[in-house]
């Protein structure tokens, strides 16, 4: 058996899982990575300019792929540097492989009580274990097999996540038959993860009489369906089924917004018409969704009261972690629990149900506050919605822009829209989109606001670099507009750091200054929407990488919102009293279903 550098191994086995291309910038305990890299054809070293731009690169390439996505940093604040992509990919299950140099294997402290040893040695693993499924030092050569098989492994098995590896120089360097070394594969740990991750044949038929039987269905789709790469069989499904769909933050673009029974995105930002759908609902299926807060609002009784709901999830944690008293958790990953609806589905008459929707959807549209008055930050953004291609990859950073994203975004049935959801990092879009546009060579459109574009502005070096069609659209206020929503709410309208010691420079000119495109649409609120349509429009007729940079009022706000302690109908703006009651249909008495956590396997009524 012949010998090999570990650096080349690992470079080999990352082109054998199908990611070509790595994202990270220099250091010196990565240069025997980056060589191996350099020495392969078949894969590429994509240089960012900050290591939080690679970890948010590997994500984009990951969410719009499904590949594995690969970061690379050197040790010490390289490594550091990682951590906030790092938990992004946690909390949104998205499968990425964070690999950190890190001192030579003699340089390091160990147990010695001293804080360093060898130059930027950090205990990075320490760090990184709470916010990745799993987090290994690779001390000892002889290791390096089975701990990245394990990790690759485990990055995609059950509810996908981020992994990390650090490895000390002296093992990357290390010559080794790797055929000889011990393999995660064929494992007893590998036997153990296995079973836990197979998928259980199921009978569905319990979940889908509970829909049939019902009065006023929704089903409410999360993050999980795209995921699980399961988005053909949903839309399989609702199309079987005719069931009404509400989405959540991160499911918004796993339903085309043509589907006939669309009702919008619901939570804390959510759609009016969406809240109000989930409120009436007396079941409703959840599928791929944790129902956090923002989802449900800070009271959790209050939410749905009058509905019996049913959880599909394949984390048993998640599921076991049930704040409502009216919730039955199905653990089930859901690629089996769609085989096994649509197995079963078919129309299902709901149109006096429909009706109601449809009339809250035209009494409430997205684009119009409840006096009447049109939302200009809305409305820009079904403009922009309107002239993307069907095809586009959409990513939008994190503030009030990313709201209205959500709340106004036509999803078309080939488009991908990404959010920063659980960690809601700022600075997260334009470098997803470096990522997104090398992995799949389609466009991208990134939508954000002053202060997150400014997290990562530096990035924008690599557009003109690689010459990447990559359109960014800064949805411009001059303030950090979410947070002095909140401070004019419950701060009385003291606004530090928002809008007082805070200031915005002149995109357009940094733009230019990177050698892109670079324009600037002065006092949007002053033109009229064909005027506003028109640069649109010539914005978005090309792929040369630019920036368009918006002026928008600066009290702009996103509306409706959820306040504290409110139920989700029940959203700011408030609508008089009368008024909400007479939008809320009579409850009836819930189901008799099982509550707590069931497995697929129990579902049938044998």
């Amino acid at each position: 058996m012949r010998k090999i550098k570990v650096s080349d191994y690992i470079i080999d086995t990352l082109i054998q899982h199908g990611s070509t291309q790595v994202f990270g910038y220099i250091g010196g305990t990565i240069a025997h990575l980056l060589d191996s890299i350099y020495l392969n054809p078949q894969i590429e070293m994509v240089n960012t300019l900050h290591e939080q731009g690679a970890g948010f690169a590997a994500e984009g390439y990951a969410r719009t792929t499904g590949r594995i996505g690969v970061a690379l940093a050197t040790s010490g604040p390289g490594a550091i540097n990682l951590l906030t992509p790092l938990g992004s990919c946690f909390f949104d299950s998205v499968p990425t492989l964070f690999i950190t140099g890190q001192v030579n294997t003699y340089e390091y402290k160990g147990t010695m009580p001293i804080r360093q040893k060898g130059f930027q040695e950090t205990d990075i693993v320490s760090m990184t274990r709470p916010i990745s499924k799993y987090s290994v030092w690779v001390d000892d050569a002889q290791q390096i097999r089975y701990e990245l098989e394990k990790a690759l492994y485990i990055a995609q098995a059950g509810r996908k996540g981020p992994v990390h590896v650090d490895i000390p120089m002296d093992v990357q360097r290390a010559e080794l038959e790797i055929e000889s070394l011990p393999s995660f594969y064929g494992s007893d740990e590998h036997h153990a993860l296995e079973a836990e991750n197979t998928k259980a044949s199921a009978d569905f038929s319990a979940v889908w009489e509970a829909l049939a039987n019902a009065e006023r269905p929704v089903v409410l789709v999360g993050g999980g369906i795209r995921s699980s790469g399961v988005t053909p069989a949903l839309r399989a499904f609702l199309d079987a089924s005719r069931l009404p769909v509400v989405t959540s933050l991160m499911g918004v673009d796993a339903v085309p917004a043509n589907y006939a029974q669309h009702y919008g995105l619901i939570g804390a930002y959510g759609n009016r018409y969406g809240n109000l759908t989930l409120a009436n609902a007396d079941v409703i299926l959840t599928l791929g969704s944790r129902l956090d807060l923002r989802q449900t609002g800070t009271n959790k009784a209050l939410f749905a009261p009058h509905a019996h709901i049913i959880r599909v999830d394949t984390d048993l944690a998640e599921l076991e972690h049930n704040e409502f008293p009216n919730v039955q958790g199905v653990r089930a990953d859901l690629a089996t629990a769609l085989e096994g609806l649509n197995a079963l589905a078919h129309p299902l008459e709901t149109s006096e149900w429909t009706q109601r929707l449809e009339a809250y959807k035209a009494q409430f549209p997205a684009e119009t506050a409840l006096d009447g008055s049109p939302k200009l930050q809305n409305q820009v953004i079904s403009l922009i919605s309107k002239h993307a291609r069907a095809d586009d990859v959409v990513i939008a950073d994190v503030g009030q822009h990313q709201m209205w994203v959500a709340q106004s975004w036509q999803v078309q049935a080939e488009q991908r829209v990404l959010f920063s959801g659980g960690m809601g990092a700022m600075g997260f879009a334009l470098p997803a989109s470096i990522g997104a546009t090398l992995a799949t060579s389609k466009r991208c459109l990134v939508l954000c606001g002053d202060g997150g574009l400014q997290m990562n502005i530096q990035e924008l070096e690599v557009l003109k670099r690689r010459n990447l069609p990559i359109k960014i659209i800064v949805l411009n206020n001059f303030n950090l507009g979410m947070v002095r929503q909140f401070q004019e709410i419950y701060f009385d309208n003291r606004c530090p750091s928002t809008l007082d010691d805070y200031s915005v420079p002149n995109f357009e000119a940094i733009a230019k200054a990177y050698e892109l495109g670079g324009q600037t649409l002065r006092e949007a609120e002053g033109l009229s929407l064909e005027a506003i349509d028109a640069v649109i429009t010539a914005f978005l007729a090309d792929d040369i990488p630019a920036l368009l940079d918006i002026h928008l009022p600066v009290a702009t706000t996103v509306e409706p919102k959820l306040i504290v302690n409110k139920p989700i109908e029940d959203m700011y703006p408030f609508l008089p009293e009368k008024e909400l009651a007479s939008l809320m249909m009579p409850s009836t008495p819930l189901p008799s279903s099982p509550q707590g956590v069931t497995s697929a396997e129990s579902l049938s009524h044998d």
